[in-house]
């Protein structure tokens, strides 16, 4: 062998080395990207009971199929709606576009609340609702109307104290 071929010999080995070292650093790669992204590697850990995240009131938390339309004191507790006639319609429908917190933070009358669904379909795409349009406006102006507020109440049992310079 001469001198060309013993350098073109070497230089496909630490081409060949390179390139396998290339290929693990690769995979490692990849999997500590995916190691950021799913930390506890859900994706191959089979479970025979799912579990939905569910916002639940400020703070989010995992609730298992048993607790996800639970109902306590009154209040469904995945969204905070008030259990009626008409919730999970209301679920089913409200929620699949945004948080129930959206719909529990507004009061309006039912003209408000329809007008409220007709700007919804015409800008933000929402379907139309047909039969359980009513269904979902009545529930939300039984249970999300307007509140009559008058002048606050007067402060009592209050303990003044003075300025001094």
């Amino acid at each position: 062998m001469n001198k060309q071929e013993k350098v073109r010999d070497a230089a496909k080995k630490l081409y060949t080395l390179m390139f396998s070292v290339f290929i693990v650093v690769a995979i490692l790669a990849s999997f500590l990207i995916y190691l950021m992204v799913d930390p506890n590697l859900s994706a191959f850990k089979s479970s025979a009971k799912s579990n939905y995240t569910a916002v639940n009131n400020d703070n989010q938390a995992q609730l298992s199929e048993e607790e996800y339309d639970k109902i306590e004191n009154g209040i469904h507790i995945r969204t905070g709606f008030v259990d009626d006639k008409g919730l999970m319609t209301v679920v089913n429908n409200c929620t699949n576009c945004h948080s129930s917190k959206l719909v529990t933070q507004n009061r309006m009358s039912k003209e408000r609340w329809r007008a409220t669904i007709r700007w919804m379909q015409e800008t933000q795409n929402l379907w139309e609702l047909g039969d359980n349009e009513e269904i979902i406006v009545d529930y939300l102006a039984t249970h999300y109307a307007p509140i009559e507020k008058g002048r606050r109440q007067n402060l009592t049992a209050i303990e003044w104290y003075e300025l001094k310079n």
